[in-house]
């Protein structure tokens, strides 16, 4: 069993989606301590022809606290988000079929962080076709007080899985050997350089998965999802 493991991210690029469409199963944690003026409540996406970032707003609190202890604002405006995303993509070709998704999931009343982008990932795994079988990592029977690539491997072991793909950027970070001598075989996924027409600017990459949906139908997408290198 292929086995993929990352932290909770709001409307991730699309190597996000890459990695849990190469897995069988993908771990979301969220009995981890939640990373300030990270990526987990906010992205990117396109506005007037450059990059421009959207986010959760979320209750101030503890940095100590893990994700699934923190809270969405009671100020987060979702009409405002909502509304200069669609003033941002109106124009483009799947506006109409991706915009009740978007919809739904801000609107969303779920207060706890964790669980409320825990639903946007799972909806939009929805949209795209995406079958593989996601697991809260609290729920896996293992030790949760490991740090690093034990904790990695113990929930690998915990699910019976014979392979463990991170994304590329952990290469430095994990041992292949380490995990071999675990009977784990460790694999980096590299994503390819995604590009497809947005509007008549220059492309902007690496995008939300959001800029992906409005301007590809879903067919295109899923060769999109395939865009990328086990090493």
């Amino acid at each position: 069993m292929k086995i993929g493991i990352m932290q909770p991210y709001f409307f991730p690029y699309i190597g996000y989606w890459q990695l849990i469409h190469a897995v069988d199963v993908f771990v979301v944690y969220d009995n981890i301590k939640y990373t300030k003026k990270g990526w987990i409540n906010r992205n990117r996406f396109l506005q007037n022809g450059k990059d421009a970032i959207f986010s959760l707003a979320i209750k101030n609190d503890s940095d100590y606290k893990n994700i699934d202890e923190r809270l969405v604002s009671d100020d987060f405006d979702r009409k405002k988000l909502l509304s200069r995303l669609q003033n941002a993509y109106a124009k483009s070709p799947y506006f109409l079929s991706v915009m009740p998704i978007i919809e739904n999931i801000l609107y969303s009343d779920e207060k706890n962080l964790f669980k409320y982008i825990y639903n946007s990932i799972t909806e939009v795994c929805s949209f795209l076709s995406i079958d593989t079988k996601i697991i809260i990592s609290s729920s896996v029977g293992t030790n949760h007080s490991l740090c690093s690539s034990e904790k990695v491997k113990a929930i690998c072991k915990a699910l019976k899985g014979y392979q463990y793909i991170n994304p590329i950027g952990g290469l430095d970070l994990y041992d292949r050997q380490d995990f071999l001598n675990d009977g784990i075989e460790l694999k980096f996924i590299k994503s390819n350089s995604v590009t497809y027409h947005q509007f008549n600017g220059g492309f902007v990459p690496s995008l939300s998965i959001l800029d992906v949906m409005m301007f590809n139908p879903k067919l295109q997408i899923s060769s999109l999802l395939l865009e990328y290198e086990l090493i």
